[in-house]
């Protein structure tokens, strides 16, 4: 099943419209208490970084299962309007700002907003804004940022600090997964979850 689209950009104030396709979705699939809850927090997760993307994309968001396996889905775009958010999102990726992205959805805004930078000037080597950051190429996607990736680095290297952010995150105790990739001129940016796990 796949619930409608959902437009979001700087004018339209559709966040709210998200929200409420989300709990259409769980209604319709007959979710129980404890599920819905689940699939409300991380869309609000994920609806809570979306007015900073606004500022310099437009996109869509819907939600899609098989069974119970449930992906929160964004697609950004960037309006080539003007060379002034080109210049904005460059300075914010080589400021070092992202450089302590703390959360799990702040490495996943970091991610995404390093790769917004990279599709706006695709000649400039993507800039990885953090040391916990790793991008590889996939059949899929030209570069991708994964959380389950993130745990696997975390878990081999056994910071202490990375692994109480870890056991504290709502994102990495509900999701099975968080992706961010590069599609053609895109940002993906889908989240994963297992009502079975």
């Amino acid at each position: 099943m796949r619930s409608d689209f959902c437009e979001f950009s700087q004018e339209r104030d559709d966040l709210p419209v998200i929200l409420a396709e989300v709990e259409k979705c769980a209604v319709y699939n007959s979710l129980n208490n404890k599920q819905r809850l689940r699939l409300r927090l991380m869309a609000e997760e994920l609806v809570c970084m979306l007015p900073e993307l606004m500022k310099d994309c437009n996109g869509i968001f819907w939600l899609e299962n098989t069974g119970m396996e449930y992906e929160l889905h964004v697609q950004a775009t960037i309006p080539y309007k003007d060379h002034g958010s080109r210049g904005k999102l460059l300075a914010l990726s080589t400021s070092g700002k992202n450089a302590a992205a703390y959360g799990m959805m702040g490495k996943v805004r970091a991610a995404t907003e390093a790769m917004i930078s990279y599709l706006i000037t695709p000649d400039v080597p993507l800039i990885v804004p953090a040391d916990s950051m790793h991008f590889a190429a996939t059949a899929y996607y030209t570069y991708e940022w994964s959380l389950a990736d993130y745990i696997n680095r975390v878990k081999q290297k056994e910071k202490e600090e990375s692994w109480d952010e870890l056991e504290r995150s709502i994102v990495a105790n509900l999701a099975r997964d968080v992706v961010v990739g590069i599609k053609g001129k895109q940002v993906d940016i889908v989240v994963k979850i297992n009502f079975n796990a």
